[in-house]
């Protein structure tokens, strides 16, 4: 996987953010490119920028309305994209979604959609492409995320999806390697994407303290990284200096990540109850 030219990708969550990132750079790299995500408008959208960057009159490009949550559409709509374009040589899960609040108000509702997007989603589409990619092999990428590996106050349904998906790979990976499918996590920090000014909207101000030192990165910077990381086989994927340094430091020494991050909360909650 270290050429994607002439290599056909399928991206969920494609329309945007960091899934059209990675879209967009395979594009101009030679990759064949469908991309799936769940609003028509924003796919055709995304769909005229992918093929902007085409390099080859022989190029594939296709968008296609897919629920990642809902196995049943999973398993219709990537039937269809295989019969148009073939089997994908890289998969990429860039679908998900996070609401930040506290746990005492998240609803069981809030919980079982953000499991079913976040884990359920990634689950669902390797279900159905690892029999088809196993017999000439490739490459998968789970997108996880920091809060994958460290649970950050205001994530705990997010935390649950994420963590759940590192899980999944590294046991997926094991499985897959008979069959010559390397698998990798994409771990990125804050970007900049639609999704991030959503999940700011909810945000307890405990939890925008705690992530304020890091920086917030460009989608096309992930992508980048994405990609550089499949090309070398790294299964851990962090963009960022701070992502990576963070990973050290919760494996390392997870108990002054614990204080650090205790600390922040607490000064946060005495500043919020002075301020009544």
């Amino acid at each position: 996987m270290k050429d994607v030219n002439n290599k056909t990708v399928f991206i969920t969550g494609g329309s945007q953010g960091i899934g059209l990132g990675t879209a967009k750079l395979l594009a101009q790299k030679g990759a064949n490119v469908a991309i799936f995500a769940r609003r028509r408008q924003v796919l055709d959208d995304a769909l005229k920028q992918i093929q902007a960057g085409r390099i080859r009159p022989e190029q594939k490009f296709a968008a296609y309305s897919m629920d990642v949550s809902n196995d049943k559409q999973v398993n219709d709509v990537l039937g269809k994209a295989v019969a148009d374009l073939g089997v994908p040589d890289i998969l990429v899960n860039c679908a998900g979604r996070a609401r930040p609040d506290y746990f005492l108000n998240i609803s069981y509702t809030q919980f079982d959609e953000t499991i079913k997007i976040d884990l359920y989603g990634t689950w669902n589409t390797c279900a159905f492409l690892a029999p088809l990619m196993k017999k000439r092999g490739g490459h998968i990428v789970n997108t996880s995320s920091i809060v994958g590996f460290i649970g950050i106050f205001g994530y705990t349904d997010y935390a649950a999806a994420k963590f759940g998906v590192i899980g999944f790979s590294e046991a997926l990976r094991s499985e897959l390697k008979q069959y010559k499918i390397g698998v990798s996590v994409l771990c990125p920090p804050d970007t900049d994407t639609p999704g991030f000014i959503e999940e700011n909207k909810t945000k307890p101000p405990e939890t925008k303290v705690v992530s304020s030192a890091a920086n917030v990165m460009k989608p096309e910077a992930v992508a980048a990284a994405l990609l550089k990381g499949v090309a070398k086989g790294e299964f851990i994927i962090i963009p960022s200096a701070d992502g990576k340094f963070t990973w050290i430091m919760k494996r390392w020494f997870p108990w002054l990540v614990d204080m650090v991050t205790d600390s922040q909360v607490k000064d946060t909650q005495k500043k919020m109850a002075s301020a009544k």
